[in-house]
């Protein structure tokens, strides 16, 4: 909001000067963007009057003009369009300063002497209108300096105001403000009720109550509209950055400004029967005062009469309703309508207008009437007529209501951190003409006025004082706290670390969204319902991801596409199964790899990456927290991966994570033509480990045996080595599969298995025959197990 500064002091006047008023209006909330000086610098510049003006006798242009100073008369060349014998303009005498540093001269204008200038507004940096001489009123004092004349000395201050403080875009919100914050009196506006000159009335039915609790009309007849606005009120209208239009207008835009309530005037000749504040019908067409024709839809409220509507409410009036030249009867309008319910109406259309600003932030529910007579008296001091009584519709039903707050002065100590006096509190809430009444030692309740809508709660009430106080003044103290040390869960892989690892080996980290196309959801976890979105941004993501893949396997598809082939990827995050009422969201941890091997460099193979590659992986991730024995490798099967390269990954019977390659048929379905290898594991059971315990390292020598066994294809060498570990006895410190062999020499439906065993005794050395003992145990257990035998 724009204002003038002497407009807001001829409501208070604090003593400081305007550098210091600017800054604590800053430091209270109302954040002050631009303070701009009305007109530019310049001095020797009076109201002159012109007695004369004659054609120049060389240029058709030009115009010979005797202009009086009040003190004496001077000849003055004039070239400007409207310059006309008794007009009233600026008169920069010989000597006079003008902006841009230029001084007025004696000059010869096609042979004829010059005595100083005529002036326009944008020579004086009073507007951009160079269009003719600035056309002062005609009971301007000849001969007075024009900066005392205009009050030209003033400066227009710019605010910018969040949404809640609409109590602010008005001289009365600010001034009020102001004496709060200086506890200076405020010279509240006088506003009686004008002398009635006719008894003629309009019916108003309010047929949308909800979104329009209040609404007055007032039957205004014989205005003149030929009568200009007077000069003060067009010169703050414009300083508040808004055109004079006509006087009626102008003066429903100066009270708006004023106190703050948007009013509309109608041409009384353009309504038929009385006035119907109702919803908008299907189709309903409104040509609008900017001449935009306009489709109304169903949940716009208008203002009507009996057969068409007149206006959008609350927004901007229709062109065949508006005021005129010929109009001679107005029908003034000022009504409360609902912020929620006019919100976003204007933006839907296009629109924003001063009315729709304020109405959307908020409106005195309790001002309407009283600006009413406000602008009626206007009208009737500057365009005369004839005032009829006000009919007002109400709902109080609807009207907004706030409740009594409690305010307890230890809440204010605790929020503020510091204790305010009893009456400072007092004083500064009541200054705001907030209802303030001693509920009893440290505790207040204070009633909220209509024009504080933005007050409803005790913390409400709290950042008051704190605004008036001033911020800048409340005491710097320092948090305290009792601070344990809390143990370090040495046994833990936290979430970073993990990411650190796989970074360590070569992935990069990828974030993608939450929710996928169904379709893709169906690829990846056939037969299971997603869980869909109610407003998604797009049709193609619908759907919450079950699974992490499907996002990194688009991100894959995305390298692949710009000729990246060899990618390392892995994502944490949230999946999600179910439905709603019995959803989990669980963290997981997912990887995608496809290409080499290693980066393509001079002394590196062109192996593509494997299986056992993406294992190793996995296996670095679960052996981080120091219990990667906890974890085994089963053949399993995922709809997503390989039927022959797929593992689930378990952990005391519990599912932790599936790795393995993406299915051909899906990889074909997504235009994916090169192995592509997935891992996707469960944060929950991959980050709680084993802590390591020390064990006294032996002295003494270690016994190595090895052996190779045939068992059946089916038989994984996993279970195996389990039957190893159970047979082998409390001395086996390692053991190691170093070959599985499939063909010549050996049975189609068996397969060898070699693994090296490592025995050591932490207080002596083993002797040949415990070691054969143990070899024996073991080949009793895989054959009793798994009918197998030895290798010859």
């Amino acid at each position: 909001m724009k204002f003038s500064e002497q407009w807001l002091r001829a409501w208070v006047n604090p003593q400081v000067s305007r550098d210091e008023l600017v800054a604590r209006l800053s430091m209270v909330g109302l954040e002050v963007d631009a303070v701009t000086p009305v007109a530019g610098e310049f001095s020797g510049v009076v109201v002159g009057e012109v007695l004369s003006a004659e054609p120049h006798p060389d240029a058709d242009k030009l115009r010979v003009c005797q202009v009086s100073s009040g003190a004496e008369v001077f000849q003055v060349v004039c070239g400007a369009p409207n310059v006309r014998a008794g007009l009233k303009v600026p008169f920069a005498m010989v000597g006079a300063q003008l902006p841009g540093d230029f001084k007025i001269k004696k000059a010869k204008l096609r042979g004829v002497e010059s005595n100083g200038m005529l002036c326009s507004a944008s020579e004086l940096q009073i507007s951009d209108d160079d269009s003719g001489l600035l056309e002062l009123a005609a009971d301007a004092v000849t001969g007075s300096d024009l900066r005392d004349c205009l009050g030209l000395d003033d400066a227009t201050i710019e605010i910018g105001l969040t949404p809640n403080r609409g109590d602010c875009l008005s001289i009365a919100g600010l001034a009020r403000e102001v004496g709060a914050i200086y506890g200076a009196p405020v010279k509240a506006l006088e506003v009686q009720p004008v002398a009635l000159g006719h008894d003629e009335v309009r019916s108003v039915d309010v047929l949308a109550s909800n979104a329009c609790p209040r609404y007055l009309g007032r039957v205004i007849r014989g205005v003149d509209l030929t009568v200009a606005t007077p000069q003060w009120m067009v010169e703050r209208l414009r300083r508040s950055d808004i055109r004079s239009i006509d006087a009626v207008v102008d003066i429903t835009n100066y009270v708006m400004l004023e106190l703050g309530q948007p009013l509309h005037a109608f041409d009384l000749a353009q309504i038929k029967g009385g006035i119907r504040v109702r919803m908008a019908e299907e189709g309903e067409r409104l040509v609008l005062l900017d001449g935009q024709e306009v489709v109304l839809r169903p949940d716009t409220l208008v203002i009507a009469d009996h057969h068409r509507a007149l206006a959008i409410a609350g927004v901007m009036g229709g062109e065949h309703s508006g005021v005129n030249a010929s109009t001679q009867d107005l029908f003034l309008e000022s009504a409360f309508f609902d912020a929620i319910a006019l919100a976003g109406t204007a933006r839907s259309y296009g629109l924003h207008t001063d009315a729709s600003h304020r109405y959307e932030r908020g409106v005195d529910s309790n001002l309407a009437r009283r600006a009413m007579e406000r602008a009626t008296a206007l009208l009737l001091e500057i365009v005369g007529g004839q005032a009829g009584p006000i009919v007002e519709s109400v709902d109080e039903k609807c009207l907004p209501t706030v409740d009594p707050i409690l305010l307890r002065a230890e809440r204010v100590e605790q929020m503020l951190g510091l204790r305010l006096p009893g009456e400072q509190i007092v004083a500064l809430l009541s200054a705001l003409e907030l209802g303030v009444t001693e509920q009893g030692p440290g505790c207040w309740c204070v009633t909220v006025p209509s024009h504080r809508f933005d007050i409803s709660l005790e913390v409400d009430l709290i950042e008051e004082l704190g605004r008036l106080y001033g911020y800048d003044q409340l005491p710097v103290r320092y948090p305290q706290a009792r601070l344990a040390p809390e143990a370090n869960p040495e046994a833990r892989a936290e979430l970073p670390a993990l990411r650190r690892l796989l970074v360590a080996r070569g992935y990069q980290e990828a974030i993608t969204y939450s929710f996928i196309d169904p379709k893709l959801f169906e690829q990846f976890s056939p037969g299971v319902q997603p869980l869909q979105l109610a407003n998604p941004i797009s049709s193609d993501m619908a759907a919450m991801r079950s699974t992490l893949w499907p996002g990194l396997v688009k991100a894959l598809q995305y390298n692949l596409n710009r000729q990246q082939n060899r990618v390392r990827l892995f994502e944490s995050g949230l999946r999600f199964v179910g439905q709603l009422e019995d959803l989990k969201q669980e963290p997981m941890l997912a990887g995608v790899v496809t290409g080499s091997r290693l980066p393509e460099a001079w002394g590196n193979g062109k192996e593509g990456v494997d299986f056992y590659d993406v294992k190793a992986d996995v296996e670095a991730l679960l052996g981080f927290a120091g219990d990667k024995n906890a974890y085994r490798f089963i053949a399993g099967e995922h709809s997503a991966l390989h039927p022959g390269q797929s593992a689930r990954i378990d952990r005391a019977g519990r599912l932790v994570g599936f790795v393995g390659s993406l299915h051909p048929q899906l990889a074909s379905d997504l235009g994916i033509d090169q192995p592509v290898y997935l891992f996707e594991l469960l944060l929950s059971e991959i980050r709680e480990g084993r802590l390591p315990v020390f064990c006294e390292l032996s002295r003494f020598p270690e016994v190595r045996r090895d052996l190779a066994i045939l068992v059946a294809r089916e038989i994984s060498a996993e279970a195996v080595l389990g039957c190893i570990r159970e047979a082998a006895g409390e001395h086996l410190t390692d053991l190691k599969l170093f070959d599985v062999y499939q063909g010549k020499g050996i049975d189609p439906l068996s397969k060898s298995v070699a693994v090296g065993l490592t025995w050591q005794h932490p207080s002596r050395t083993l002797n040949d025959d415990e070691v054969s003992t143990a070899m024996q145990q073991i080949l009793a257990s895989l054959e009793k197990r798994f009918d197998a035998t030895l290798r010859k």
